[in-house]
């Protein structure tokens, strides 16, 4: 969508300030940094965490310093328990409609007028009020019934003492793409800091002497999910496999240290899935995180911060295993050339997606084809081989297929592309050189 700036807006300000309200919180919520830099990703993102922790760590300070870093924004709190039920969280219910056996909920002051949510121990609310959740914290919307209309929310932070492990539960977590685990500081200078900031402050959130409107977020939020026509953070195809690439590596090596380490605590899940909705998130974070570095393009240095979202943060053996992971794919395919094998696979398979959705395209030669990254690489390839590009169906045909036939891929993953590209080639020319196969 097209959409005018907020006033006052720039991206270079609006990320000026919001690294100096992460600063804040950060001085304020001792040795938190980690959890709080994922708090505010999330909140760029427009995302919902959820923070793990015993009793007393500071899980309700930490959430309402954060959102006072904002104005204009709208806070819902609610301590959750198993006698409430989902109009605690959606408002109460009309009277009026009740009798005449419709359930409405007046939704003043409730969580759905609001852009903030602070849900504390959220696994005490029974099912049937974290079933009514779901559908509000992932579609931002009331459904209850004849009821449905768009929620406000933004970010939800929830804070829990334990983990309860269900069905309902399970979608739950789902819902709450960053995930922190904070566990009390022994550390003497640690506990020092901390007294020394309650005796500061008592244990209250300090107001900032500058607020971050809301507005600016929620603008900024947009360009990081692309809705901003003008205000684009682009992933090339190489960058977008490789992230995809990166998030299998880890599912795997993950399920593979639960089956090694079944003993270890957090192991209480019969295995680690990364969904598909999880791994399509990721490929926001990866545009926020090159927003915040003042960037238009995404790069590999922003694919190996996937650890806020794909990690507990506070687990380090979690992390340690996901930079595992990125820094061997990484490697292999940064040092064998992989990346340029990769660039010029989907270069050709961009073409023959081109040629498939509009076969009057295959009349052009290739280097007519708009829009297409380093195609010039196949069509220099093409005179250099045979003296031309393509002067007909048939030699498209061959270019292709020569093309690819030159590529010797140096990985397991590479091979499998190739083949299904092999496969490709034969599904838009057909075996005679005619399109689809011919009559």
């Amino acid at each position: 969508m097209k959409a005018t700036p907020p006033a006052g807006f720039t991206p270079e300000i609006f990320i000026k300030e919001l690294k100096a309200a992460m600063e804040f919180v950060e001085r304020r919520v001792i040795n938190r940094s980690e959890v709080v830099e994922q708090i505010f990703l999330a909140l760029l993102l427009g995302e919902h965490v959820l923070i793990e922790s015993r009793t007393g760590v500071g899980k309700t300070l930490l959430a309402g310093q954060v959102f006072a870093m904002f104005n204009g924004a709208r806070t819902f709190k609610v301590q959750a328990s198993k006698e409430q039920q989902p109009d605690t969280y959606f408002g109460g219910l009309d009277i009026e409609e009740l009798k005449k056996g419709r359930i409405i909920h007046n939704t003043e002051g409730s969580l759905i007028e609001s852009e903030f949510g602070f849900i504390d121990e959220i696994f005490d609310a029974n099912d049937y009020t974290l079933r009514a959740l779901l559908t509000t914290l992932n579609e931002r919307a009331l459904v209850r019934g004849i009821q449905q209309m768009p929620a406000a929310i933004h970010t939800v932070i929830a804070a829990t003492n334990y983990l309860r492990i269900s069905e309902i539960t399970e979608a739950l977590l789902d819902r709450f793409l960053f995930k922190a685990l904070t566990t009390p500081d022994k550390d003497p200078f640690i506990q020092y800091q901390i007294s020394e900031q309650y005796l500061r402050a008592s244990g209250n959130i300090l107001q900032p002497q500058k607020k971050i409107s809301y507005e600016w977020l929620k603008y900024a939020s947009c360009i990081v999910k692309g809705e901003i026509e003008d205000r684009t953070i682009t992933l090339s195809p190489e960058i977008l496999y490789f992230t995809n690439l990166v998030i299998r590596h880890y599912e795997v090596q993950r399920n593979r240290m639960m089956q090694e380490r079944p003993h270890e605590e957090r192991a209480r899940q019969k295995d680690f899935y990364i969904s598909p909705r999880t791994q399509a998130k990721a490929l926001d974070l990866v545009r926020g995180l090159a927003f915040l570095k003042g960037r238009t393009a995404v790069d590999k240095s922003d694919v190996s911060r996937l650890n806020y979202l794909l990690c507990t943060s506070g687990i380090p053996s979690e992390r340690a295993l996901f930079q595992k992971s990125y820094e061997t794919l990484s490697h292999l395919y940064g040092a064998s050339g992989g990346f340029e094998q990769l660039a010029q696979m989907l270069m050709l398979e961009e073409i023959l997606r081109r040629f498939k959705n509009d076969p009057s395209l295959l009349k052009k030669p290739i280097a007519e084809l708009e829009g297409i990254q380093a195609k010039r690489s196949l069509i220099s390839w093409a005179k250099e081989t045979f003296g031309s590009a393509d002067a007909d169906i048939e030699e498209k045909k061959r270019t292709t297929e020569r093309f690819l036939s030159q590529i010797q891929p140096v990985t397991e993953d590479l091979k499998q592309l190739k083949t299904h590209l092999e496969k490709e080639i034969k599904s838009v020319f057909g075996s005679e050189g005619e399109p689809f196969g011919g009559n």
